[in-house]
C-alpha cells in the first residue's frame, strides 16, 4: 500500500512515516538504514547530536534507492546556533551525509536563554534559496518563537518536530501550528516505549489484531501528524510501515484521548533546555 504524503506550507511532500534515528549507534546505522530502504520506507531522519549522520548517507547508497526517492532530515544543533556558525553545521551535515542537498534542515531546539533562534533562521533561509535545504522548519518551539520568526522574516517554518504522543497528545499545540499551517512532526511517537503496555492500548491491539505500537502510530497518521519511530529491527520496521490496512473507529479515538496528560511530558521542556 502506498505511503501518505502530508503537503507542506511550501508545496513540497514529506512521506508522513519515517525512521527516526535517535540514539542509533553510529556504527549500526548505515545497515538500519539500509535495511528500513529496502523494506519502503522513504523518510530518514538525523541529526548533528545524534552523530550518526555518515552512517545515514551510507545507508542510503548502500540501499541502491535513488536519492531523488528518500526524504532526509537533519537539524543544527544548539551550540551551533547563530549566523555562520549555523552555516557551517549545516556544511559539516552535508559533507558527513554525503550529499548535495538535504530535504528538511530544522533548528533543533530554540534555546531561548541563548536567543540565536531568529539569526539562526535567517540562514536556514538563505540555505533554503541556495538550493541546499528544499525545506526548512524548526523543532520544540512554542507558538510565540514562531510568530517570532514569521514576524521577522516573513517565512513560515514548513515543520514543527515536538514530542508528541497518547500520553502527551498536545492539542493546543498542534491547533497552534495547524493556524499557521506548520506541520508537526511527532518525535518519541511510543512515548519511549512506556506506553507499550498500556492496558487500554493492549486492549485496542487485540481488537484490531495489530501490536499496541501499530495502533499508537495509526493514531498519530490518523491526527494528520508525521511520525519517525525508532529501531533497528527489521520485523518492527515492517510492523511500524504496515500501519495502513486498518482504522481506529470514533470509540478507538476516544479512549485513546482519555490517556493525554498534560504533564505528561517526558523529553526536555523547550522553554529551558539547552
Amino acid at each position: 500500500m502506498p505511503q501518505p504524503f502530508i503537503t507542506l506550507i511550501d508545496g513540497s511532500k514529506i512521506p508522513q512515516i519515517g525512521l527516526g534515528t535517535y540514539q542509533a549507534a553510529a556504527d549500526r546505522t548505515a545497515k538500519m538504514v539500509e535495511t528500513a530502504l529496502g523494506i519502503g520506507y522513504r523518510h530518514i531522519d538525523t541529526a548533528m547530536i545524534y552523530r550518526n549522520e555518515a552512517g545515514v548517507g551510507d545507508g542510503l547508497r548502500a540501499s541502491g534507492v535513488p536519492r531523488e526517492d528518500v526524504y532526509i532530515t537533519t537539524k543544527l544543533w544548539n551550540t551551533d546556533q547563530g549566523g555562520e556558525a549555523a552555516r557551517t553545521a549545516f556544511n559539516t551535515s552535508l559533507d558527513l551525509l554525503k550529499l548535495d542537498y538535504v530535504d528538511l534542515y530544522l533548528i533543533h531546539w530554540p534555546v531561548p536563554a541563548r536567543d540565536l533562534y531568529v539569526e539562526s533562521w535567517e540562514t536556514l533561509i538563505q540555505l533554503r534559496d541556495e538550493g541546499l535545504a528544499r525545506a526548512i522548519g524548526v523543532s520544540n518551539f512554542m507558538p510565540d518563537q514562531i510568530d517570532r520568526l514569521i514576524e521577522t522574516t516573513g517565512v513560515v517554518p514548513a515543520v514543527n518536530q515536538i514530542e508528541c504522543h497518547p500520553a502527551f497528545q498536545q492539542l493546543s499545540a498542534r491547533a497552534e501550528n495547524a493556524r499557521r499551517k506548520v506541520a508537526v512532526q511527532s518525535w518519541s511517537p511510543l512515548g519511549q516505549g512506556e506506553l507499550l503496555g498500556n492496558t487500554v492500548l493492549r486492549t485496542l491491539a487485540e481488537k484490531h489484531d495489530r501490536t499496541v505500537a501499530q495502533i499508537i502510530l495509526r493514531w498519530h497518521v490518523q491526527n494528520d501528524l508525521i511520525v519517525i519511530p525508532k529501531t533497528v529491527n527489521e520485523d518492527r520496521m515492517r510492523e511500524n510501515l504496515d500501519i495502513l490496512a486498518f482504522t481506529l473507529d470514533t470509540d478507538d479515538l476516544a479512549k485513546i484521548a482519555t490517556l493525554d496528560d498534560p504533564e505528561g511530558r517526558m523529553g526536555p521542556d523547550p522553554l529551558t533546555f539547552e
